[in-house]
């Protein structure tokens, strides 16, 4: 079977911003088979904590059973405490800790993170936010309880660890990253102007922290007027209720978000049928 020339593909002509970092070759050629042309300009890079001794004692106190329920907000998250657990020896038994404790998941990557060790959440929020969360662990009892907490990030979470104190229960927080500049402001700079200027179609957000650094360098850069010129003749897209949140905070609505599984596959495919043959340009 031949392939369809690239003038046929529902993306062709199509060019679309992508800030993304740690999937961004994956996504970019997701786009370009259908035809796009994308502008990559990652935004954040996702890195280790500075200081790993705090998150070794956090794993330390989960062998030895110190945590009765663990909450994992993101996949990263969970990977990079394991990648650390491998890497001091402690493998086998993180993961058979984790298999002894109830797991609370928000939303499918820390859920995915988990069964690639072989386990299954107890308790997968049912709307992958901290509120989902929250709701999802209202009806336990927590009284007493040792909860650890991986966050988001370096965010602290306060409405989450407030809520679990408030029931009750004594909380051990870890993060395993934190988020770094990836692009020189300069570039940024550029991806606003091709914004302003009509020379993109579409922007991909792919987490919240994408956000808050385009923000922040047009606040610094003295473009803000031009960011809200370029992201309001695009047609912006989100992958799940947080970006979608970050967003709206900045009075920017997300015309195109993935439904139910907030995968890339799925944003390319709600890229095609937002973009492609008979949609508006």
């Amino acid at each position: 079977m031949s392939e369809s020339s690239p003038s046929t593909r529902p993306l062709a002509g199509r060019t679309i911003a992508l800030p993304e970092t740690r999937e961004l070759d994956r996504l970019a050629q997701l786009l370009e088979e259908e035809g796009a042309r994308t502008l990559r300009c990652p935004l954040v890079a996702i890195l280790d904590a500075p200081d790993e001794e705090p998150v070794l004692a956090w794993l330390r106190t989960l062998v030895a059973g110190g945590f009765d329920d663990l909450v994992f907000l993101t996949g990263e998250g969970l990977r990079r405490l394991v990648a650390l657990a491998e890497r001091h020896g402690l493998r086998d038994a993180v993961v058979a800790a984790l298999g002894r404790a109830r797991t609370i998941t928000r939303g499918p990557k820390p859920a995915r993170a988990l069964h690639e060790l072989g386990l299954a959440p107890t308790l997968p929020a049912a709307v992958p936010t901290s509120a989902g969360v929250i709701e999802a662990m209202r009806a336990l009892a927590l009284g007493g309880r040792r909860v650890g907490v991986q966050l988001y990030g370096e965010e602290p979470n306060r409405p989450l660890v407030d809520f679990l104190e408030g029931a009750g229960a004594k909380v051990g927080v870890v993060a395993p990253y934190r988020y770094a500049s990836a692009s020189d402001a300069g570039r940024v700079v550029a991806l606003i102007a091709a914004l302003a200027d009509g020379g993109v179609d579409a922007i991909a957000f792919t987490s919240g922290a994408q956000v808050d650094r385009l923000w922040q360098v047009a606040r610094e850069a003295g473009v803000e007027e031009r960011l809200a010129q370029g992201i309001a003749r695009v047609r912006v897209a989100a992958i799940g209720p947080i970006v979608v949140e970050a967003l709206a905070a900045r009075g920017v609505t997300a015309a195109v978000v993935p439904e139910k599984s907030f995968v890339m596959r799925r944003l390319v495919n709600a890229l095609v049928e937002a973009l492609g043959p008979g949609a508006a340009r």
